[in-house]
């Protein structure tokens, strides 16, 4: 009876040197420990150390160098069936550099959000609604700045922050932001689209 080896591979996974090994791009498990062992150092591809990138891989690929060095091997892929090498060679960037795209995003979201809000109540006349509510209430005239703009100035930044889940470090609760799942979303949608842009790119060179 031959042993099995179970591969996992994830979609995208991330790499600091440019020669790779199986155990850097996958999780596995296998019975012979001794196959398994000889398996986690093979080697899987080498990068050019100055390239840092995406690079696009099947589970065929890993299946066919493993199959050379096992042939009695029955290997069961799990996870993927194409993902991504991304090749970071972990150098740090300029600190100033940095803070100055922090800094310019904080103050870009910060003045976008509230020119946003400030268009929304322009377009709604949201001022005059509020003096109208007022002075059916009270019967006395709006000065513009009453006991309703002050709630609702409080409530859209209570609003806010309660949606976004997220103030500096600290979370509401235990849930994801929605910020962290529109980048999740985003970052699985480019990873689909490098697969599938590689892809096409191999069916028209054998095409060809």
């Amino acid at each position: 009876m031959s042993d099995t080896l179970y591969l996992q591979l994830d979609e995208n996974i991330e790499v600091k040197h440019p020669h790779v090994y199986l155990q850097d791009i996958a999780k596995l498990s296998c019975s012979n420990t001794q196959i398994l062992n000889r398996l986690r150092v093979m080697p899987v591809i080498n990068l050019e150390p100055d390239k840092p990138g995406r690079y696009v891989m099947t589970i065929m690929d890993l299946v066919e160098l493993i199959q050379k060095k096992e042939p009695n091997l029955e290997i069961t892929p799990l996870g993927q069936p194409d993902f991504i090498i991304t090749y970071d060679r972990g150098t740090q960037p300029n600190p100033i550099w940095r803070w100055t795209k922090i800094i310019f995003v904080c103050l870009a979201s910060f003045f976008g959000a509230a020119f946003s809000i400030m268009t929304f109540n322009t377009d709604v006349d949201l001022g005059k609604l509020f003096g109208n509510i007022y002075t059916q209430v009270t019967g006395q005239a709006s000065s513009g700045f009453t006991i309703l703009e002050i709630s609702y100035s409080i409530g859209l930044g209570l609003g806010v922050l309660f949606f976004f889940n997220h103030f500096g470090k600290m979370k509401i609760t235990s849930d994801p932001t929605p910020m962290q799942v529109q980048m999740r979303l985003y970052e699985n949608d480019v990873n689909t689209t490098i697969i599938e842009d590689i892809n096409r790119k191999q069916e028209h060179q054998n095409q060809a």
